[in-house]
């Protein structure tokens, strides 16, 4: 499956993004993204271990911490960091893994293939979301 088939399945099949990463701060893309995502039809859960609402949603320190299921996970975090996010992901039952624009990693996307997740990295979800024109629930 190419990249843009595996963008247009995340995009058709989540209608929550688990956001690690998430900012609190609006001149951020770590905000501005789940901001716009959450316009656009989708429910945010922020992931973040020092704040306690993003999006006016709350935030939950680690994905570990999120009480309910997790599908997507969406990426804002140094490429460094993202293998032991993807073993987090992987934890904590998520199926598709997103790293967002600049962010990638060979090790983040073995451990999520070799997992069985749907895996994307070094793309952004407003351009994609923009380029292919779908909404949650769509």
């Amino acid at each position: 499956m190419s990249t843009d088939e595996v963008v247009e399945q995340i995009l058709r099949t989540y209608d929550t993004i688990t956001v690690v990463g998430a900012s609190a701060n609006p001149t951020k893309a770590a905000n501005e993204v789940p901001e716009y995502m959450k316009s656009k039809g989708w429910r945010i859960i922020p992931v973040n271990p020092t704040a306690t609402e993003i999006v006016g949603e709350q935030v939950y320190p680690t994905l570990a911490d999120v009480p309910e299921h997790i599908g997507l996970v969406d990426v804002f975090r140094p490429s460094a960091d993202t293998p032991e996010i993807a073993r987090q992901a992987v934890a904590a039952g998520a199926t598709a893994l997103w790293l967002q624009l600049g962010i990638a990693s060979p090790e983040a996307r073995e451990i999520a293939e070799s997992a069985g997740l749907l895996y994307v990295e070094d793309r952004c979800l407003i351009i994609e979301q923009r380029r292919t024109g779908i909404t949650a629930g769509a």
